[in-house]
């Protein structure tokens, strides 16, 4: 009764894993400099505050850099021009989520691609549940993006700290459905470890098997 229990509390914790804050309407009126100019998509604001001086990684309330703002706006011209002018590319804001996790959650199959081509990292251990890009996407059925992540070196097999895999997040907090079903297709075919099970070492496939999600227990057997 207490491992359900717990289970349930997991899987519970876990489905706001995602939840990234955005720029708030309060927090687009505040800004100006880098960070509206990032908002808005104005590459021609932002070339022109870089070459005055401007800090490229100036932080909002939230710790939010320029990137972080353009990558929520999914502003692609704003994030290069960003990057050329010397944005950490790898930064953190206050939630602990780089570009390429929040372009994983929006999924931004465009951006995460752009992201990695300008140096963002696809192994940084992301968001408060220590996790990866990959294994946000995957928990959310985003197949188009975890395709890039794993084609650009995405760690398979990262163990976050509720002790799941991607793979075994696409298949626990997932539906069964067509989006899970090719998520887990993706990262079987591209080598994820199917024998790493939870931290009770309840496999991927003892966990599709137990929810009757027929097409993921052929993927896994």
């Amino acid at each position: 009764m207490l491992r359900s229990l717990l289970f349930a509390l997991a899987i519970g914790t876990a489905g706001s894993a995602h939840a990234q804050t955005a720029p708030s309407a309060s927090d687009i009126a505040s800004y100006t400099g880098l960070h509206l100019a990032a908002h808005e998509g104005d590459v021609e604001e932002i070339n022109r505050l870089i070459a005055a001086g401007a800090d490229v990684d100036i932080r909002d309330r939230s710790q939010r850099t320029p990137a972080h703002v353009a990558a929520f706006a999914s502003h692609d011209d704003a994030l290069i021009a960003l990057a050329n002018g010397g944005a950490d590319m790898n930064a953190f804001e206050n939630r602990v989520y780089d570009v390429l996790t929040i372009a994983a959650v929006a999924d931004d199959p465009k951006m995460v691609s752009l992201a990695m081509e300008l140096g963002n990292a696809p192994d940084l251990i992301t968001s408060v549940y220590d996790g990866t890009a990959l294994i946000a996407a995957a928990h959310l059925g985003h197949h188009d993006v975890v395709a890039r992540l794993v084609e650009g070196g995405a760690p398979l097999d990262h163990i976050n700290n509720l002790a799941w895999t991607a793979l075994i997040e696409a298949v626990v907090l997932g539906d069964g459905g067509a989006d899970h079903i090719k998520t887990v297709q993706i990262l079987v075919d591209a080598g994820a470890d199917k024998s790493i099970g939870d931290r009770d070492g309840v496999t991927p496939l003892q966990h599709a098997t137990s929810r009757g999600y027929a097409e993921m227990v052929e993927i896994l057997k």
